[in-house]
């Protein structure tokens, strides 16, 4: 497999995780929305906004806006940080980790389905160009 061949596999997972998540009940998540969580759950130590925002390289405003959101679906809550009172920690939740484990198992599907949809996107695009 070349390396385009890798790009359009992994395009196509990307492509088959996101089409499931929206045609799911649950929370329709913003790409900026997923990114925060995934950060919160994917990384060992307790994050705080200053933190998400210097790691995504995206303001703290919008890191709060994302967080709002988030906690409105019960997927994160905030806790101020004992240490220093003046920060908030972002804390996982259950429902939270339910999303990360459904994710999981949706990226999956989406890479196995992935050949199957290769080959009929090829017919599409091959009647299409005639």
């Amino acid at each position: 497999m070349s390396g385009s061949d890798d790009t359009e596999s992994l395009v196509g997972t990307l492509r088959g995780t996101v089409v499931a998540l929206v045609r799911r009940d649950g929370p329709d998540l913003s790409a900026r929305q997923l990114a925060v969580l995934l950060t919160c759950y994917l990384e060992s130590e307790a994050q705080t906004v200053r933190g998400l925002a210097a790691t995504l390289d995206v303001s703290k405003p919008a890191i709060t806006r994302a967080l709002d959101r988030l906690a409105e679906f019960d997927l994160v809550r905030r806790k101020t940080d004992p240490a220093d009172r003046r920060s908030v920690l972002v804390q996982r939740t259950p429902k939270g980790t339910a999303f990360i484990r459904d994710l999981r198992g949706i990226m999956k599907d989406a890479a196995k389905a992935k050949p199957a949809a290769d080959a009929g996107g090829k017919k599409k695009a091959g009647r299409a160009a005639r």
